[in-house]
């Protein structure tokens, strides 16, 4: 019955198309560490050798439909079937804010409130000199290119509460101070060290409606 959900979810369903993209290649199949895999991740393990091999097939090539029909928005570079995301295409979104996130788990995380009406940009990272990522290697250049035409007021920095994310909005308001635009950072209250996608709604919904202006 498993299968069956996956492989009818996954002809019909572009969101669960998006979030087997997200989650597919993080799963640890290989790993030599058993205390590195979570309880969840073995019993999918052990639920899939116990399974029939048509269906393994089935859902193997479903996990191959993902890897091809899943691509980047040409806007804004969030995770999309199509040429652009379904926010991007959303005429009822505001376009004139523009939140800026690492990783487009980040957009998934942030919808979830429902407090934000705006549109994004996913930089695809964030800076970290150890991993030998600069803002050369971030969708920094295309942020610019679409404040370029003054549709944009303010742009909200949502990056991650840990050491890079905080490299990276510190770069971000610096270069962006420039512009004349209202740039705001989200308010404190999420967990520091953590990722936006582990905080919960209503932390997040709080963050962004309590968030501070730190240019413009």
């Amino acid at each position: 019955r498993a299968v069956d959900y996956v492989d009818r979810m996954a002809q019909q369903d572009a969101p669960f198309l998006l979030s087997l993209h997200y989650t597919a290649p993080h799963w640890p199949w290989e790993t030599r560490d058993d205390e590195a895999l979570s309880q969840e991740v073995k019993d999918n393990l052990f639920h899939l050798l116990d399974s029939d091999p048509d269906d393994v097939k089935r859902f193997a090539a479903t996990l191959v439909q993902v890897k091809e029909k899943v691509h980047f928005c040409q806007t804004c570079g969030n995770v999309t079937i199509d040429l652009e995301c379904r926010i991007c295409a959303d005429p009822r979104r505001d376009r004139s804010v523009l939140c800026v996130v690492e990783e487009s788990k980040d957009v998934v995380a942030i919808e979830r409130t429902r407090e934000y009406r705006g549109r994004y940009h996913v930089l695809g990272g964030a800076i970290s000199p150890i991993a030998g990522i600069g803002p050369d290697q971030l969708r920094i250049k295309e942020l610019f290119q679409r404040l370029s035409d003054g549709a944009i007021t303010e742009v909200i920095i949502a990056t991650d509460p840990n050491l890079e994310g905080e490299a990276t909005a510190t770069y971000l308001i610096r270069q962006l101070s420039t512009l004349g635009l209202k740039v705001s950072k989200l308010a404190s209250g999420l967990p520091v060290g953590g990722d936006l996608e582990y905080a919960d709604e209503v932390t997040l919904g709080r963050a962004f409606e309590g968030r501070t202006a730190v240019a413009g």
